[in-house]
C-alpha cells in the first residue's frame, strides 16, 4: 500500500496540484470544464439509453444512434478523465477519504461493466433486433441500468463538492 500512497502523494504534492489547489481561477475553470463533459457524456449516453429502452428514436436503428453520438461520448469521457485527473492530483487524499468520490469511481466503473456486457453478450446478435422498436429484455435492462448508474455517478458527483472539506 506504502507505493500507491507514495504515488499519490508524488502527484498531490507536485507544482501542478500546487497551482490548481493555490489558485483562484485554476480550480473552479478545470471544474467547469470537468461538469461540461459529464454533462455531454452523460447526455449522450442517455440518448442510446432510451433507444434501448424503447422511448426515444424508435424510427432510428440502434447502430444508426450509437454511431451518430458515441464519438462526442468518447470525445467527452477524454476530457472529463483528463479534467476529473487534474482536480484530483490536487486534493488526492482527501478525495481518497471521501465515500462519494469512492463511490463515484466504482459507478463509473459499474457503468463501463454494463456497458461491455451489454456490448460482449446482448449486442452479439444486435443486426437482428436492432431496428425493432420493443428490443429484448436484456437490452432494455442495460440501457435501464445505464442511466441508473450514470445518475449515480452525477449525484455522487455533487454530494463531493458539498461533503469535502479541502485547504
Amino acid at each position: 500500500m506504502q507505493p500507491l500512497q507514495d504515488f499519490i502523494s508524488y502527484f498531490e504534492n507536485s507544482a501542478l496540484a500546487d497551482n490548481i489547489r493555490e489558485n483562484d481561477v485554476l480550480f473552479p475553470l478545470i471544474e467547469s470544464v470537468h461538469v461540461v463533459a459529464i454533462c455531454l457524456v452523460v447526455g449522450s449516453i442517455l440518448a442510446v439509453d432510451l433507444r434501448l429502452l424503447g422511448l426515444a428514436s424508435i424510427q432510428r436503428s440502434v447502430s444508426r444512434v450509437a454511431n451518430g453520438i458515441l464519438p462526442l461520448t468518447w470525445a467527452a469521457f477524454a476530457v472529463a478523465i483528463a479534467s476529473g485527473s487534474l482536480l484530483f492530483i490536487s486534493n488526492a487524499t482527501k478525495y481518497l477519504g471521501n465515500g462519494y468520490f469512492i463511490a463515484k469511481i466504482l459507478l463509473i466503473c459499474a457503468a463501463g461493466l454494463n456497458m461491455a456486457i451489454f456490448h460482449g453478450i446482448s449486442a452479439k446478435d444486435l443486426p437482428r433486433w436492432e431496428n425493432e422498436a420493443r428490443l429484448p429484455l436484456s437490452a432494455r435492462l442495460a440501457g435501464g441500468l445505464s442511466i441508473l448508474l450514470w445518475v449515480s455517478v452525477v449525484a455522487c458527483g455533487r454530494w463531493i463538492g458539498f461533503t469535502m472539506q479541502v485547504r
